[in-house]
């Protein structure tokens, strides 16, 4: 049985959610204008603007140190940060790969960053975004036991 009052609605609180709303509208914006006919680097600069007339502080191919045992190790560069706590990572693919989405998952694991984007401008049938929180695959992976 719930604990909830009948007719009472539980919300859910999503991470950065104005952020969020504001990420996959620009990219819905600019799919309609370029559609699928575009290389990545003009979906990049074209988000970036976007994203920046809509008052959101953005960096592209920011460079980010990557750590083990405390110790650089290396760098990720992502497509896009924005508001210093959201990286976007483009594509331009006429579909997403499964090594694709893993790779994307492995940086967004091993930053800092709690929340990502995965975007597709390839597709011919329209703007693939993938949102992944890192903090809520976390707790799941704890939860069963699974490393």
């Amino acid at each position: 049985m719930s604990a909830e009052p009948a007719g009472k609605k539980r919300t859910i609180e999503l991470l950065y959610e104005q952020e969020s709303y504001l990420i996959r509208g620009s990219c819905f914006d600019i799919y309609k204008k370029f559609r699928n006919t575009q290389r990545e680097s003009i979906y990049q600069k074209s988000l970036a603007l976007e994203l920046k007339s809509k008052g959101l502080t953005v960096e592209r191919e920011k460079q980010l140190p990557i750590y083990h045992l405390g110790t650089k190790v290396g760098t990720y560069i992502p497509d896009i940060v924005v508001n210093k706590k959201i990286i976007i990572e483009l594509k331009t693919k006429p579909f997403l790969h499964k090594d694709d989405i893993k790779q994307f998952w492995y940086y967004l694991k091993n930053s800092e960053f709690q929340l990502g984007f995965l975007v597709n401008f390839g597709q011919s049938d329209g703007v693939k975004i993938i949102r992944r929180v890192y903090e809520t695959a976390r707790q799941r992976s704890s939860a069963s036991g699974s490393a």
